[in-house]
């Protein structure tokens, strides 16, 4: 096998990321090394280490631009001069993600990290993701609301859509024998407890 040649960097570093969402989706990402991802593009071992000095760099990559997707699908969204709707619309929009994407999903939320210090880029991605639950909630929660208390509604909101979108890719859910109609409405039930939620706990939205 050959490496790739010279006057195209960038299809082999993109070739990579290409071979990699491969592996991880047909093997799962323990399965993921750079040898493989060399032997399915058909170029030497030591190709893909022009790019990405290790597999968790290649991970890395992997899943930031997974957050950077992630965080544009959210962005997306129809907004309005609404916050508590448009609160609800994100909510909304990171079932719909989960439930389109879901080995995206996976590897955000399911996947042992890099070692941060060493992948900024990814911090600084998922942060970005983040952030558009921490501004939602501050325009909802109005001036002058504390960062610990917009951060504490944050990881609220995050653990409950996060269960639900879990248990949603799960083999268990029809197993539970649930009544009926009540998976079917799940998220519906689950968007309408959380704002009941946060409406009780927000002045002047009682």
């Amino acid at each position: 096998m050959n490496d790739a040649p010279d006057t195209a960097p960038l299809e082999l570093k993109e070739a990579c990321i290409r071979a990699a969402r491969e592996v991880i989706a047909e093997q799962g990402v323990e399965a993921l090394s750079l040898r493989d991802v060399a032997r399915r593009l058909g170029v030497s071992h030591q190709a893909p280490y022009k790019h990405y000095p290790s597999r968790d760099h290649l991970l890395a990559e992997v899943m930031r631009r997974c957050y950077a997707s992630f965080a544009e699908f959210l962005d997306a969204r129809p907004l309005t001069d609404a916050a508590e709707a448009d609160l609800g619309s994100l909510g909304w929009a990171y079932l719909q993600h989960a439930h389109q994407h879901p080995l995206e999903y996976r590897l955000m939320f399911g996947t042992p990290w890099p070692e941060a210090a060493e992948h900024p880029a990814l911090v600084q991605a998922a942060v970005h993701a983040f952030n558009r639950l921490r501004e939602a909630l501050a325009r909802l929660r109005g001036p002058g609301t504390g960062a610990a208390q917009i951060d504490q509604d944050a990881l609220f909101i995050w653990a409950s859509l996060h269960g639900l979108a879990s248990a949603m890719h799960s083999t268990l859910m029809d197993k539970l024998q649930l009544a009926p109609g009540v998976e079917a409405g799940a998220q519906a039930h689950l968007m309408k407890r959380l704002s009941d939620a946060l409406r009780a706990d927000t002045p002047g939205r009682h």
